[in-house]
């Protein structure tokens, strides 16, 4: 059983060190963007109680920034709760914020973000979220406002319509104001007052989702017309490094047309 465990552990370093090199002499995605599913379905299976996966899903996220960090991955983008989150457990929410309020705490402190320089956003109606969190979010931003060797963008009472709703009426206002004539708005307006507009790539070259589910639920509706889809048949805390690599890889082998 052990010799087994050690053979297995030995193709899977071997296979780690292969997808590397391979990956290596390929174009690396500018912006990835992860759906971070399963956590609470991670959590079933061992009979603990949902925000423990919860809790073991922000684990992984941080080990999963150290390895885009380490391969070049120059923008992520993490949806971590959404609108529709709200409507859940009223136990869960609330643990689901005081671990928010937690990691945004490590967050500015961290050596991580600053070292690296990256430049942190939160992406989606702040204004819905506890005060303690809001405060965070203003810190953060600040203190990493000027950054820009790498972007991390989370995703937090966030939904791809509200997005474009909220673009909209930005647009709108504008119009009312008499700064922008309706028939001058084009696609580029409408990026220009989307959430990632600070973005220099702010279209996903690759979207993973884990748990093995196949949609996008509301997440980053307009920026992923192109993306390209990766579904992981494994719940968020058991993502692996090997994961992301197969997923760089498999964008690597395909053909991007954009509709040509």
């Amino acid at each position: 059983m052990i010799e087994e465990l050690l053979r297995a552990i030995g193709v899977y370093k071997v296979y780690e060190k292969w997808l590397r090199e391979t990956i290596k002499r390929g174009e690396k995605p500018q912006h990835l963007g992860v759906i971070m599913d399963g956590n609470r379905r991670w959590a079933r299976e061992r009979e603990m109680f949902p925000w423990q996966g919860h809790w073991e899903g922000a684990d992984k996220t941080e080990e999963f920034l150290d390895w885009c960090l380490d391969l070049g991955i120059k923008t992520i983008t993490l949806y971590s709760f959404s609108t529709e989150n709200f409507n859940r457990d009223k136990k869960e929410v609330q643990e689901l914020f005081r671990l928010f309020e937690t990691m945004l705490e490590r967050v500015l402190r961290s050596k991580r973000i600053h070292n690296n320089r990256v430049h942190i956003k939160v992406l989606g109606r702040v204004e819905y979220l506890p005060e303690r969190i809001q405060e965070l979010v203003r810190k953060i931003e600040e203190a990493t406002r000027d950054y820009d060797q790498y972007y991390l963008n989370i995703a937090l009472a966030y939904g791809g319509r509200a997005e474009i709703v909220d673009a909209v009426r930005k647009i709108a206002e504008k119009v009312e104001e008499g700064a922008l004539s309706p028939q001058d708005i084009t696609e580029k307006t409408i990026e220009e007052n989307l959430y990632t507009a600070h973005l220099p790539h702010p279209e996903p070259d690759i979207i993973i989702r884990t748990s093995g589910e196949s949609r996008l639920s509301n997440f980053l509706l307009w920026q992923s017309a192109y993306s390209e889809l990766f579904i992981v048949d494994v719940y968020w805390p058991s993502f692996r490094r090997i994961d992301l690599m197969r997923a760089i890889r498999g964008y690597q082998k395909r053909h991007r047309r954009y509709g040509r």
